[in-house]
Order: structure tokens, then sequence, then C-alpha cells
């Protein structure tokens, strides 16, 4: 286990296990894990006429480039949970193949998780091309060796499962619903540890509040457009 501090001020480093991330000046926060990210990176895209949402270009980049660009500072250990490894062999990056073939974003969690080597890992997907380092540093604050789930919590009740983290202990639970084709990623959650992290406590990581936008469709990708020029996202 190593001992991270988070000094909010601006900038993130990494130095091996120990790192600093920088947010909000003034704030301090202390984290005591290593934490891997994942990438959901499977996704049909259906609705997007079966194109590859890892692939998807927005104001000129690919949503999986978008994303590794806030994971690389962050953390010391990246998965990229997919399909077809060979569509990110040029990466650099352990690529998870799904184990279940249901295509759901469980069975990518469960992928994710299976091959990271950390003890927990933080989970988004290739829906969400706006997520920010800043946000996710200050759930990663929240986390605590003995939680099995930490995740944001909207005022209305929701949570948002994939801007997660999931710890190694969870996969059973998930390999059993997995195997009853329940793909509710919610649903093991009562079996486990979970800690719900209001919305307003990660707000100063997001200051445009677009971490959340998903681009499920044609005019998610409109937005997504228009959101990259005109924040300079």
């Amino acid at each position: 286990m190593s001992l991270s501090v988070v000094h909010m001020e601006g900038a993130y480093t990494l130095a091996s296990r120990l790192w600093t991330l920088s947010i909000c000046h003034g704030l301090i926060y202390r984290a005591v894990m290593d934490i891997a990210g994942i990438i959901l990176a499977g996704g049909l895209g259906s609705r997007m006429g079966y194109v590859k949402k890892a692939f998807m270009e927005i104001g000129g980049r690919t949503v999986l480039d978008r994303l590794l660009a806030v994971y690389v500072p962050l953390f010391s250990e990246i998965v990229i949970s997919a399909r077809d490894r060979a569509d990110f062999a040029g990466y650099g990056h352990v690529v998870a193949e799904d184990r279940f073939a249901a295509r759901s974003s469980l069975t990518g969690i469960h992928a994710g998780l299976d091959a990271m080597t950390a003890s927990h890992g933080f989970i988004s997907a290739c829906d969400a091309p706006f997520v920010q380092g800043g946000l996710i540093a200050l759930l990663l604050a929240e986390a605590t060796p003995d939680m099995d789930v930490i995740i944001p919590i909207k005022e209305d009740g929701y949570m948002e499962p994939l801007s997660a983290v999931y710890s190694k202990r969870c996969l059973p639970f998930i390999e059993d619903q997995l195997k009853r084709e329940d793909y509710k990623i919610i649903r093991f959650f009562d079996q486990v540890q979970v800690k719900t992290v209001p919305l307003d406590r990660l707000a100063a990581g997001d200051p445009h509040h677009v971490s959340f936008f998903n681009v499920n469709g044609p005019d998610d990708l409109v937005q997504a457009e228009t959101l990259a020029r005109d924040l300079g996202l």
C-alpha cells in the first residue's frame, strides 16, 4: 500500500506509486491506495451505426485518446477493457478481453477488474468523452481499502456506475450475476461495501459539469462537438 497526498493547486504529477494531484487551490486530500484506471472500450455503438466509440473523433481527437490523456497522469496502471485485443495493440497498455459473450458494461467491468494488478480500479467508458481528471482525483481521495464501490450519487439518488471505483472483491459477485444474464451494474451492490459520494463533493473537479455527458447517438455527437469547441475541451 502506498500513501498518496493530494494537494489541490493546479497540476498533476505522478512518481511511481506516490502521486500528487491538484485541482483547487487550498484544498488538501489524502488517498491511501494505488488504484488502476480502466477504460471500457468494447461497446457495440449500435445507436451510432455500429461505430466503435473508442475511435470516434470529437474536436479532432478520438474518445480513447481523450480518456488516456486524463488517465496517464493519474494512474500507474491502465487497462483497456475491450472485445477485440487487436484494435488496441498499439497503445502500450494492458488489454483485457471480455470473458463473457454478452455485450454489456458489466462484462467490461468484470474483464478490467480481473486483469488489473491493483486492488481497486476506477472505471470510465468511451461513452463519456469529457470525464475530468479533477473529478476523478476527488473521487479517488474518497476511496479507502475497506470499501468495494466508491460511486458518485446525484441529488435525485441516481448513482453513476461508469464513473466509479470498484475493488477486486466485487469479482465473484459480478461473475455470478453475469452467469445469470443479469447486466444491471448496481444489482450486486447489496453484497459489497458501498460508499456514495454526493456530487457537490466532486464539483470543484469539474467546473463545466461535463464528466457525465454521454455520447449515445448522433445528436449527442453533434452536441459533443459543440461543447468541445465552446469550452475548449
